[in-house]
């Protein structure tokens, strides 16, 4: 097992917002990928710990052929583009956008006198030329929710061998996933296979066993096969 510390890599960042890149996939980033970060796992390319200044925002701007996954920590955001114009997404909603071979435009804005943090996520679609989809999820405290990945058969998730939870975890409540994952605590701690891991720490390794020591927020990346 490993483990990556946010505060160890460079901060940057664009237009109204600062962020870490943690993942930032070579297969997909190439030369461009930051020193440092990690490759993703599965079809999940790149993950950016983000922080808007007050009223910041992303400036409108246009993806094609990739999900954007967007799980709010802190504060609120104002979400513009052609995908459900005018959404709000409050502390800890997560929302997934596909961009498909339609594509969509957004800009992210922070609509607060205050920063505010939010953890960003790409996966690449496992099928090229799709439409374009919205999804907004609120997680459910105690337990782990399904915001990315499931069958073609199933509307709840965008589909795809991918999968991405979220958890608002109790202090004591556990999690287990079987096989390679990489997982990221966003608050609190916990101790993952007997090492104690907190805000802002990146996990990867086989296996996953979590134990919440304290109200904690985890989002956990692996793969299933179904058919």
């Amino acid at each position: 097992m490993e483990i990556l510390h946010r505060d160890d890599l460079k901060r940057g960042g664009f237009a109204g917002l600062r962020e870490t890149r943690l993942v930032m996939d070579r297969q997909v980033f190439g030369e461009r990928a930051e020193g440092g970060g990690w490759d993703g796992i599965g079809n999940f390319v790149y993950l950016a710990d983000a922080r808007f200044l007050p009223k910041g925002e992303t400036r409108l701007h246009s993806h094609k052929e990739i999900d954007v996954i967007s799980v709010m920590i802190e504060g609120r955001i104002a979400h513009e583009g052609s995908l459900e114009h005018g959404q709000e997404m409050g502390s800890q909603h997560v929302q997934a956008q596909r961009a498909g071979g339609e594509g969509f435009s957004h800009n992210e804005i922070n609509p607060d006198d205050t920063e505010n943090r939010m953890i960003q996520l790409w996966v690449q679609p496992e099928r090229s030329g799709e439409p374009a989809g919205y999804k907004l999820y609120s997680p459910i405290e105690g337990e782990m929710t399904r915001v990315y990945g499931g069958s073609t058969d199933q509307d709840e998730t965008l589909d795809g061998h991918t999968f991405i939870d979220v958890g608002l975890l109790a202090a004591g409540n556990n999690v287990k996933i079987d096989g390679p994952f990489i997982a990221y605590v966003t608050r609190g701690s916990g101790r993952i296979n007997d090492k104690t891991v907190g805000d802002g720490d990146l996990i990867r390794g086989e296996n996953l066993e979590f134990d919440a020591v304290e109200p904690a927020q985890l989002i956990v990346v692996y793969t299933n096969q179904f058919n």
